[in-house]
């Protein structure tokens, strides 16, 4: 399918969305993501945090999907249109790998009225940030490579990194730093001066996600 007729997709989908009259509920996020695995394991592991400390005030629902960039955005904003909720927070999590509707996949979300947490290359990483800062272009298949070697040599898991690991979250967190991963990402952003987001390489935008889940702690 080409852009103009995703566009137009969306377009016919954003003017049915006009007459619905329901209103969103107030901390309702819904995630869609392009693994299936890997990262709904990760946020579903951070929005329990959030749900045990905030319990029936927060609404949060994650769909690992396996499809990327523009299929992925159009499958969210069919879950969008048969959920009986309206969220008020609608993400949809995808990498670049080597898809060339990398950026065009970014703006039909915008069109959809969607946010986009993506990684060029790849979600590794997001994850690698939390232990070092890297600003090297370098193929999705090394971040991973990179975290296997942290995982090894830091004793973190004797495996190493691998894919599908169903307690990444904790183990990101716990033996790296959330924190500096957010400030690893903000930093690497700012070196690419307003460049497409193919462009910029590497680059991650999933902080952006993470503090939004986190600020509905602060919202306490």
């Amino acid at each position: 399918m080409g852009t103009d007729d995703l566009f137009k997709k969306r377009r016919k989908a954003k003017g049915k969305r006009r007459h619905e009259t329901r209103l969103p509920r107030a901390d309702s996020i819904f995630i869609v993501t392009e693994g299936s695995k890997t990262e709904p394991a990760y946020f579903q592991a951070l929005a329990n945090r959030v749900i045990e400390r905030r319990g029936g005030s927060i609404d949060v629902r994650i769909e690992g999907v396996g499809r990327g960039t523009a299929s992925l955005v159009e499958k969210a904003a069919e879950l969008v249109s048969q959920s009986p909720k309206i969220y008020q927070h609608v993400w949809v999590v995808f990498d670049k790998d080597d898809f060339d509707d990398f950026d065009a996949a970014i703006d039909l979300a915008r069109e959809y009225g969607f946010r986009t947490a993506w990684s060029n290359q790849a979600f590794e990483y997001w994850l690698l940030l939390h232990f070092e800062y890297s600003d090297a272009a370098l193929d999705r298949s090394d971040w991973a490579r990179k975290l296997d070697t942290i995982f090894k040599q830091r004793g973190i898991r004797e495996e190493g990194y691998e894919k599908n690991i169903s307690d990444i979250y904790d183990i990101v967190t716990t033996f790296g730093n959330e924190q500096f991963a957010i400030a690893n990402a903000r930093r690497v952003l700012g070196n690419f001066n307003g460049r497409s987001p193919s462009g910029c390489d590497p680059s991650t935008t999933v902080y952006e996600l993470v503090e939004l889940l986190n600020s509905f702690l602060a919202d306490e």
